[in-house]
């Protein structure tokens, strides 16, 4: 018989892999204290929960969520980074971190649903912010509307110039 603590334990893990947009599975075996306080103070600033679970019962929570495919990844110690508003930020304060501890690693991720492997992970931290993204769609759709206003401008101009021309001309005559 399982005991009510991990039967409630693996539905909380079950509704938080539902309810991320991005997580990462990460080995934090040889961080120190120090360290991993460092990681949850970035991780919480930005929203993001950092929790060390239960390998076991993190399979069964993915079976549950229908992400049976995160069992791979469930080997050694590990610890998860629920994003539940932006699926790029775990990715891209986790992998910054790993490259500055050299210590931390990550094994994998989840993404809108998706497993995905550390390298996946790594290419989802590649990508700009939201923001970033964004700023270049709306420069994408402006640039064709400010050459047409520039076009349009220009032809203002040549007929004020020329307009103007006509005036000094009829002036000195």
């Amino acid at each position: 018989m399982p005991r009510p603590e991990k039967v409630a334990e693996v539905e909380r893990i079950a509704d938080m892999l539902r309810r991320t947009q991005g997580a990462v599975l990460t080995d934090y075996r040889g961080l120190n204290v120090k360290s991993i306080n460092e990681l949850r103070r970035r991780l919480r600033a930005e929203g993001i929960e950092y929790r060390v679970v239960k390998n076991t019962l993190t399979k069964l929570a993915a079976e549950k969520a229908d992400l049976p495919e995160l069992g791979q990844y469930l080997t050694g110690p590990t610890a998860i980074a629920f994003g539940y508003d932006d699926p790029v930020s775990p990715a891209r304060i986790i992998a910054g971190f790993a490259k500055e501890s050299r210590v931390l690693t990550i094994k994998g991720g989840v993404v809108d649903g998706k497993v995905i492997d550390a390298a996946g992970v790594g290419a989802l931290a590649d990508l700009p912010s939201r923001e970033v993204l964004l700023a270049q769609v709306v420069g994408g759709i402006q640039a064709p509307i400010s050459g047409f206003v520039n076009v349009l401008q220009g032809t203002i101009r040549s007929l004020v110039y020329a307009l103007d021309a006509v005036r000094r001309q009829r002036e000195s005559a």
